[in-house]
């Protein structure tokens, strides 16, 4: 009679319910198809930017560093998506899609499983953004040379870093809060999607501005000293347009994501429900086989524009009046 009474009482209690933790149940054969391709592609983009890393390196020269600098920062974003991919999903937790669970739950033991997929995909993340963030600090570095000359220019590994170490904190706050409790596993995918969605957009809007004033350095310059920079023009617009279109379907999925998170708390104090396989499943194809593309687009970029002619770097002139240097490589990547 008891028994019954309950099955009654959690029937009546409707939509407002609690979901039942890995409700979702485990890989559908899609999924573990679509982890297999991407895992396999990711591992492929690592081989070929250990390769290009490799020979770079060999060959010596100060515009030289900013090109490994570059296919490292590819090299390890691939590798923590290879190995987030390649990993069999069930053996992260039982469910594919994410599911609410609370940091050191007696309950639920692969908490640590889930978390430490979401620090694999964090630490990827962190390695994909850098990318363009290291292209941004440089950009703005010698853009500054001919806007403001007479003002002091920084170094601009140092302020990469200091970027990074920025993201990195936001990060690790998130993984602190996670630990400590203040939220569950979906809190950090929200906070996730929150950062990133931010960054993109401030991404799109910095290339932007970025690559208008470098087109236009670049054609003033050519024109005064009668040296053709269209190639470096044209690398300048491919690597915006690219780049742009990117980081703006990156902050348009992480920006919806946000909005049905929340509308779903609203709604019932949990989002367990928004997280079903189709919506996930679609969530992952977008995201991944973006990143996938931007990647390669990247290496063609610089494996295109960094060929060796006669034991030197190809078309890695410097911009005129200026030495070739690090920032000769910043100009065409």
């Amino acid at each position: 009679m008891r028994e019954g009474i309950l099955r009654i009482l959690t029937a009546d209690e409707g939509p407002l319910a609690p979901a039942p933790a890995y409700e979702a149940g485990g890989s559908t054969t899609f999924e573990k198809v679509l982890d297999g391709v991407c895992g396999l592609a990711f591992l492929i983009t690592a081989v070929f930017a250990a390769k290009r890393m490799t020979w770079t390196r060999q060959q010596g020269g100060a515009e030289t560093t900013v090109v490994t600098a570059f296919y490292s920062l590819i090299l390890v974003t691939s590798c923590f998506r290879a190995i987030y991919f390649l990993v069999p999903a069930d053996i992260w937790t039982p469910s594919y899609v994410p599911v609410a669970v609370f940091a050191f739950d007696p309950e639920h033991p692969s908490w640590i499983g889930a978390a430490l997929s979401e620090v694999v995909l964090t630490a990827g993340s962190l390695a994909l953004f850098s990318i363009f963030i290291l292209i941004l600090v440089y950009w703005a570095d010698i853009l500054k040379k001919y806007f403001h000359p007479a003002s002091r220019r920084s170094i601009p590994m140092m302020t990469f870093l200091a970027l990074v170490i920025l993201l990195t904190t936001l990060e690790v706050i998130n993984i602190l809060c996670f630990l400590f409790g203040l939220y569950t596993t979906e809190g950090m995918i929200l906070y996730q999607a929150i950062l990133l969605a931010f960054v993109s957009i401030i991404c799109v809007c910095e290339i932007t501005i970025f690559s208008h004033r470098f087109r236009t350095v670049l054609k003033t310059l050519g024109a005064i000293n009668q040296v053709s920079t269209d190639s470096q023009v044209k690398r300048i617009v491919w690597i915006t347009v690219t780049g742009n279109l990117f980081f703006f379907t990156r902050a348009l999925l992480e920006t919806i994501l946000c909005i049905w998170l929340l509308l779903w708390w609203k709604d019932e104090h949990t989002v367990a429900r928004v997280f079903t396989h189709t919506w996930w499943d679609t969530y992952v194809v977008i995201k991944f086989i973006s990143e996938i593309t931007i990647l390669s687009l990247m290496l063609y970029i610089l494996q295109s524009r960094f060929a060796a002619t006669a034991g030197r770097p190809a078309g890695y002139v410097s911009v005129p009046n200026t030495e070739p240097s690090k920032e000769a490589a910043a100009t065409d990547v």
